[in-house]
């Protein structure tokens, strides 16, 4: 497991060769027409763009923006690219590599998902891809606690009831919440994240971290000293629920009515995964029907969640942005794994996080 900071020095010690004479970083970086085309399609973070501009061995195009770029925008500018930096909101797929064309040799998401990249139509194609594990694992798990913490002890409700006028004399259930002393923390799919969840959970005295996932994992659950379980017995045993897996056709809605009906209705739903593993109706349903407790979500489907929609409604519903990732560290050493991805793979090396197609 990396710590962020040392995975960010690690990545800046990666050899790349210096332009003999620095130019600022702008929506188009000039270079000699014979270097490879990149197409960067969202402002990443500077450290990235950083060894891009002084590597020497690109020329890139940069949608200089924090908002998405537009699709038929996208379609025109990877046109004849021979490489392409995305991030999670674009999505990868048959028309887009189309677009690209046969030059199209690597593609680097600044993501640790990726179920935003048609996997089979890259492997058709032969394109190489990089992706950005690990480097976030302690700022998720940190988010993660961090959400658990402010959904089980109703922190929102608290400070609202403080600016409002709701903060009376002192009584004795008022903003009851539940503790982690003595509970059961269970954890969907068991991977690093989840292992540094448990890891930053032991302080506060949980007596039983359990999990389940595709396969028993012993070595992780050793570490964390995890016990194997059924799905049925995750939800039936858990305080706190913790969900951690990739988004896959398997895991789609995987937390379901089936799964909420076998929870404890004192029990904490926690998602800093993917929104997709989630079916949104039915925990609408189990919080509103008091089936379970709370829930913290990272995630939705779609982000951004509309205002309208019925969770938010929910006083027993903590919804986040997606900023599990979002700390200053963490963002620049994505941007730096998913820099030093494509220029490896561009010069047919192996990338320091490729994944296996």
């Amino acid at each position: 497991m990396w710590c962020s900071r040392v995975s960010l020095r690690r990545l800046q010690r990666i050899a790349v060769a210096p332009l003999k004479a620095s130019s600022p970083v702008i929506s188009m970086q000039r270079a000699s027409s014979t270097l490879p085309r990149v197409y960067v399609t969202r402002k990443i973070p500077p450290e990235g763009l950083r060894i891009l501009s002084e590597s020497g061995q690109v020329q890139y195009e940069l949608w200089d923006s924090d908002d998405p770029v537009p699709r038929q925008e996208l379609l025109r500018r990877v046109r004849g690219v021979d490489g392409l930096v995305c991030v999670l909101t674009e999505k990868i797929d048959g028309e887009l590599l189309d677009a690209a064309g046969p030059s199209l040799r690597v593609l680097s998401t600044m993501s640790v998902g990726y179920d935003h990249l048609s996997l089979e139509e890259l492997k058709k194609r032969g394109i190489r891809v990089g992706y950005t594990p690990d480097v976030l694992t302690d700022a998720v798990a940190e988010l993660t606690v961090a959400l658990l913490l402010t959904t089980s002890r109703r922190l929102i409700e608290a400070t609202h009831e403080a600016k409002t006028g709701g903060w009376g004399t002192w009584r004795t259930m008022w903003l009851c919440g539940y503790e982690l002393a003595n509970s059961t923390v269970g954890i969907l799919g068991l991977g690093r994240i989840g292992v540094a969840i448990a890891e930053r959970l032991k302080p506060f005295k949980v007596q039983k971290f359990i999990y389940t996932d595709v396969a028993p994992r012993p070595e992780l659950a050793r570490t964390i000293q995890a016990e194997y379980v059924s799905m049925e017995e995750l939800a039936k045993q858990s305080d706190f629920l913790a969900v951690c897996c990739a988004l896959t056709p398997e895991t789609q809605g995987i937390c379901n009515r089936k799964l909420f009906s076998q929870m404890k209705n004192t029990a904490v739903f926690i998602n800093t995964s993917r929104g997709g593993v989630v079916n949104q109706e039915d925990l609408y349903e189990a919080l509103s029907s008091g089936q379970i407790a709370a829930a913290g979500l990272d995630v939705t489907t779609p982000e951004p969640l509309p205002t309208s929609h019925p969770l938010f409604t929910l006083k027993n519903c903590v919804i986040l942005p997606h900023v599990a990732s979002a700390s200053y560290s963490t963002r620049n050493a994505m941007s730096a794994l998913a820099a030093n991805n494509l220029l490896t793979g561009l010069r047919g090396e192996p990338m320091p996080k490729e994944l296996k197609l």
